[in-house]
Order: structure tokens, then C-alpha cells, then sequence
């Protein structure tokens, strides 16, 4: 595995690790905050920003306008039914959800939550330094390699995943800072 493939696997590990986090809620309204949601639309598990337009018309508003005015009642039902707390209005054309502000109580949980997907994010970055050190050293193994290149190399791979954790991590402190933000 060449420093590149290593670096694009652990930055798209990375990613992964942001866009859950932007699931997480902050006291403003955001179109990613349902980025989780699916809805059953013929029987089919849909993401919403399939089904829907999604946009945000003030800081404390999430509007949701179906392509097909029929999915309307299925998406009230999933959002009401979904673990974000939200509750929705449905005007017959457009659902509104607001974004009510966050309690202190509730912003702990949601930091928790963040550390939570950070830890996850951490393990899968680890679990490709330990498939790319396994691989260095079974070419060493069979004598492709020195030891010296060995030692080398994973030290190339320990500074990499060093480097995207502790990005992560900055991620995650900004995150915190984010929900913690009234």
C-alpha cells in the first residue's frame, strides 16, 4: 500500500468522521441535521434528500419540500417518529420544522455523542495503520524488503495516522465548541 493509498483511505475515514458530526445538532438549524433520516416510500427505506428539498429559511428553521406532494404525510410521519426531538409542521405544501434551542443538559448529550463518533472515527483510522503495518511486515517477511525499510515505513504509517487523529480531534474540539455555543 503506497503512502498515497494510505493517506486517501485515512482522510476518506476522516470525512466519514465529519459528516457525522454534522449530524450532530447545534443550537442553528442545518439541512444536514437530517441527513440520517430515511423515509418508506414504496416500501423502500429513502433518504429524505432524495425525496425532498431541503433548505434553511431562517437560523431556527428547517423547511422540507417533497418532489412528490404524496410523500408529504410519509415524511411528517418519519421526522416525528426519528430520534432528533423535532416536531413538524405540515402545511399541506411545505414541512417546517423548528429548530428550538438547545438546553445545557441536552448540549452534554450531544458533546457526549460527538466523542462518541470521534472514538469511532479514531478506531477505523487505527484499524488501517494495523492492515498497512501487517502488510509491511509480511513483506519483510518474505525478504522484499529490509528491516530497516520496515521500520521506516511504519514509522511513515504511525506519523500519518498521528496526523489524522489529531485532526479529528481538532474536529471534534470545534464541534463541542459549536454545540456548547449559545
Amino acid at each position: 500500500m503506497s503512502n498515497q493509498e494510505l493517506e486517501s483511505s485515512m482522510r476518506k475515514s476522516l470525512e466519514a468522521a465529519q459528516r457525522t458530526f454534522n449530524t450532530i445538532r447545534t443550537g442553528r438549524a442545518n439541512p444536514s441535521l437530517l441527513d440520517r433520516l430515511t423515509v418508506e416510500y414504496y416500501g423502500a427505506e429513502t433518504p429524505l434528500k432524495s425525496l425532498a428539498t431541503i433548505s434553511t429559511p431562517d437560523s431556527q428553521t428547517i423547511a422540507i419540500q417533497p418532489f412528490d406532494i404524496s410523500s408529504l404525510a410519509l415524511i411528517e410521519k418519519a421526522i416525528g417518529t426519528s430520534d432528533l426531538g423535532f416536531t413538524p409542521n405540515n402545511d399541506g405544501k411545505i414541512i417546517r420544522i423548528n429548530v428550538p434551542p438547545l438546553t445545557e443538559e441536552r448540549r452534554k448529550e450531544f458533546c457526549k455523542l460527538a466523542s462518541k463518533y470521534a472514538e469511532e472515527g479514531k478506531v477505523a483510522l487505527r484499524n488501517i495503520r494495523r492492515d498497512a503495518i501487517e502488510k509491511i511486515k509480511k513483506l519483510e517477511k518474505e525478504g522484499e524488503i529490509s528491516e530497516d525499510q520496515s521500520h521506516d515505513q511504519q514509522d511513515n504509517v504511525q506519523k500519518l495516522t498521528d496526523k489524522f487523529i489529531s485532526e479529528l480531534e481538532k474536529q471534534l474540539s470545534e464541534k463541542e465548541a459549536d454545540i456548547l455555543k449559545v
